[in-house]
């Protein structure tokens, strides 16, 4: 969840390191520092809050190195502190760390009986220490071998040395590294996005990779430390999608064109003359699929639950909906003939990447959802779909969250199609209401006024509901997400049917409660659940696509969408959620593109 950014160079680095890390403030962090070498020595800065203050302590005080590591942390061992803050620095080493060393207790009680000395209360540390006990007896590439053989956990890692004072070395161990190649200078990075300003030639580091970068050249060492060769691939020119433009913040940017992730997944996939969808090398073939297997973390686990009611309705297939923190610990019984689909935002969630590798384990077919077809979970998986929604900056997700919906929704469809379980003109239908959705999803963001009013009874609540059924029940989990992620207030999202064994115990009267309750099979029974909640108080808010004036009685909102194929309106539905959550935060001067404690890729379990 930290940031990590690296630069060899003939010049000064200082500049351009504080600027990679800015890049990757989107990951969430509480903390920043710099280290380089200055005049054959490490030269360490760092501090609490935000880059902004790391780059005033620069200003002061500056570090003219021509090679440095940096880095932004988000809290795991040890407060948020300047000690804490990395890089972690020895009179030798110096390291930046992204992920969890699991055995650092019992590796700091043997440094300490050396000798060693603890600044920090991190995991980090060890591995400056280990690093400085080795390098002792052995050369710098067997000395990273045999500290890198005494961790436990995950990592990627930054090194600069007092000795070797030419070099930036990279390692990593389930946590996303990158390279990036320059003229006369080369770059380590998180991800690919932190190095965009400064190149377009990236490769990715694979776990137990070791790369050992210089201004000239850039070397790679596997496992078994021989030297190797890797892919050098060309990024596309997308700057200006990373830009916020005209919008206050990236979240409103990402919300505001849901409509145009929209039109561009539907043209990447539906052919349009053909009036057909487009999937090739699917690694199984549909007819024989007898499971299908939906793994997500956060929204995008939201997204899989809603894709089980899509699946279920147009298939015969067996469905099951999985938290990827689950999966890989429990006793999975795999067959060759179920499809295990992974969705992640990002592509380097931890979680998911290690299901997604017990999985491969085990020979299952495998399929990813990702948005960023570079990342791990894209590369290692068998086939991928990408959701092609763009640089997503705010933490919380909206667009990637519709993208993800409608690619699984799109698979569904498609899926129904070749095994026959649905009609040649049912599919056509399907199509063409499909193509409807970017236009439904412009209409929709119309309510944006509406939302900023209805967000004023939010503000002196102690917590809110969000009920829904059928495919509007997965939409209520992310509604609740949002507003607890944006305006850390506590919300809970659950099926409606459920009122009466538990939740309804929370209403009380003002408690703000959304009800989604569109113009389907459940319809009549969720408005009954919504009187249930009139009845005791709740100050309720309706979003339908049904206009009737006698079910909005004693309605504090009512918001209209527009109508549309029943199995779309999820899209729909999303939109006044993430528009509420996000005029909530405002309201209450949350910072909307990084909540506290949060961090848009998480790279650790």
């Amino acid at each position: 969840m930290c940031g990590i950014i690296g630069i060899a160079s003939n010049k000064s680095v200082a500049t351009n390191i504080i600027q990679s890390l800015k890049k990757l403030e989107y990951r969430g962090y509480d903390s920043a520092g710099i280290a380089t070498i200055v005049n054959g020595d490490i030269d360490e800065k760092k501090c609490i809050g935000r880059v902004d203050n790391l780059e005033k302590i620069l200003f002061k005080n500056p570090s003219n190195g021509p090679l440095g590591i940096g880095h932004v942390r988000w809290a795991t061992h040890g407060i948020p502190n300047q000690a804490n803050a990395h890089p972690h620095s020895s009179e030798e080493v110096s390291v930046v760390h992204n992920g969890i060393i699991e055995n650092s207790n019992e590796l700091k009680k043997n440094l300490e009986k050396k000798g060693y000395k603890f600044k920090s209360q991190t995991d980090t540390e060890v591995i400056t220490l280990l690093l400085t006990d080795f390098l002792k007896k052995f050369d710098l590439i067997n000395a990273i071998n045999k500290t890198l053989e005494k961790l436990n956990g995950s990592f990627a890692l930054g090194i600069i040395f007092k000795k070797y004072n030419n070099v930036v070395v990279g390692a990593r161990r389930g946590s996303p590294l990158a390279v990036g190649y320059g003229p006369e200078e080369n770059y380590l990075g998180s991800d690919s996005y932190a190095l965009k300003s400064m190149t377009n030639k990236i490769t990715y580091l694979d776990d137990g990779d070791l790369c050992v970068l210089t201004s000239g050249k850039v070397e790679f060492y596997n496992l078994k430390n021989i030297k190797i060769n890797k892919e050098i691939l060309t990024l596309s020119n997308d700057k200006h999608a990373a830009e916020k433009g005209d919008y206050k913040d990236f979240m409103s940017k990402e919300i505001n064109e849901q409509n145009i992730t929209a039109k561009t997944c539907i043209k990447e996939y539906v052919d349009q003359l053909k009036q057909d969808i487009n999937l090739y090398n699917f690694p199984i073939k549909p007819e024989i699929i007898n499971k299908i297997v939906l793994i997500g973390c956060g929204t995008a686990y939201h997204s899989c639950v809603t894709a089980k009611y899509w699946f279920e309705e147009l298939t015969n297939i067996a469905i099951e909906v999985d938290i990827a923190s689950e999966f890989r610990y429990r006793k999975i019984i795999f067959d060759s003939n179920n499809l295990y689909i992974f969705v992640s935002q990002s592509g380097e969630t931890a979680d998911t990447l290690a299901a997604l590798d017990l999985c491969k384990k085990n020979k299952a077919k495998t399929c990813s959802i990702v948005n960023v077809v570079e990342s791990s979970i894209a590369r290692t998986s068998e086939f991928v779909l990408p959701i092609h929604a763009g640089p997503e900056i705010g933490v919380a997700s909206t667009k990637t969250f519709i993208g993800q919906m409608l690619v699984l929704y799109i698979l569904a469809i498609k899926i129904s199609e070749v095994r026959k379980e649905i009609s040649r003109s049912d599919y056509t239908n399907k199509i063409n209401e499909l193509k409807k959705l970017p236009d439904l999803i412009q209409n929709t963001l119309n309510c944006q006024d509406k939302m900023q009013i209805i967000a004023k009874d939010f503000l002196q609540a102690r917590g809110a509901m969000f009920l829904g059924r059928g495919l509007s029940f997965p939409i209520a989990l992310e509604g609740a997400l949002k507003l607890k992620e944006l305006s850390y207030l506590h919300a809970e999202g659950y099926p409606a049917g459920e009122m009466k064994h538990g939740p309804l115990a929370l209403i009380e009267e003002g408690l703000p409660v959304v009800i989604l309750a569109p113009k389907d099979r459940y319809f009549e029974k969720t408005i009954s659940n919504m009187q249930e909640v009139i009845a005791r108080g709740g100050k309720v808010i309706l979003i339908s696509n049904e206009s009737n004036n006698i079910i909005s009685e004693n309605v504090r909102f009512t918001l209209k969408i527009p109508a549309t194929d029943d199995l779309l309106t999820p899209f729909l539905m999303t939109i006044p959620l993430q528009l509420l959550a996000y005029h909530v935060a405002s309201l209450k001067n949350c910072d909307i593109d990084k909540p506290r404690n949060l961090a848009k890729s998480v790279t650790v379990e």
